[in-house]
């Protein structure tokens, strides 16, 4: 890692077309603007983490999601005939 000292308004150069610009220096920050090409990506580190964070639970979710749909609305069976459904009303209906 290479360490350097900078004030307010310098800037460091990464390669030919990254630039680091120390835009504040506060009490206990560091404001920085970082130009670079619109292709590369620049986050924080933080933003990084919590959305691997959150694909992970949303994976994990997912799968959760199917399974409990499947235990919910089982696989449709053969449909009865329409003599075994008529059956069945009379049956339940001779119970007393």
């Amino acid at each position: 890692m290479l360490m350097m000292s900078r004030r307010a308004g310098e800037t460091i150069l990464i390669g030919e077309d990254i630039e680091v610009v120390i835009a504040h220096i506060g009490r206990s920050r560091v404001k920085v603007g970082i130009r670079a090409p619109r292709e590369t990506a620049v986050i924080a580190q933080e933003v990084r983490l919590v959305r691997e964070e959150n694909l992970a639970a949303a994976h994990g979710a997912a799968a959760e999601f199917s399974s409990l749909i499947a235990r919910l609305h089982p696989l449709p069976q053969a449909p009865l005939a329409a003599a075994d459904k008529v059956g069945v009303r009379q049956e339940a209906g001779t119970k007393n």
